[in-house]
């Protein structure tokens, strides 16, 4: 069984998918920082999302910023990429099929 380029595919399936539930901007940052070229902004960022999850029992701060942060890491860091893309997937089909549960929600076309 080969490996998908290190579990790129499948992190990049991760972004493509959380590009699509978050808001029209964060989706717009969270594609600017996967650039190659973003390396020298996405690793600080992704450094203060993680510590800001660890200290996410202060005000304003919160837990979300740490896979945020982690995933954003596992671009540059071939073993976290593939547990980081299969957790983010994951988190996704369970958001989906909370906010299908909502009240006044519509059923997917």
């Amino acid at each position: 069984m080969q490996a998908t380029n290190d579990g790129k595919a499948t992190l990049r399936k991760a972004f493509k998918r959380l590009e699509q539930e978050v808001p029209e901007r964060a989706g717009y940052w969270i594609r600017n920082l996967r650039h190659p070229r973003a390396i020298w902004i996405r690793i600080p960022v992704a450094l203060l999302l993680v510590l800001g999850g660890i200290f996410s029992f202060l005000p304003v701060l919160g837990i979300w910023m740490l896979p945020l942060g982690l995933l954003l890491i596992a671009s540059d860091v071939p073993v976290l990429r593939m547990p980081m893309a299969r957790f983010t997937l994951w988190a996704m089909n369970r958001w989906v099929a909370v906010k299908q549960r909502l009240p006044g929600s519509r059923a997917p076309s």
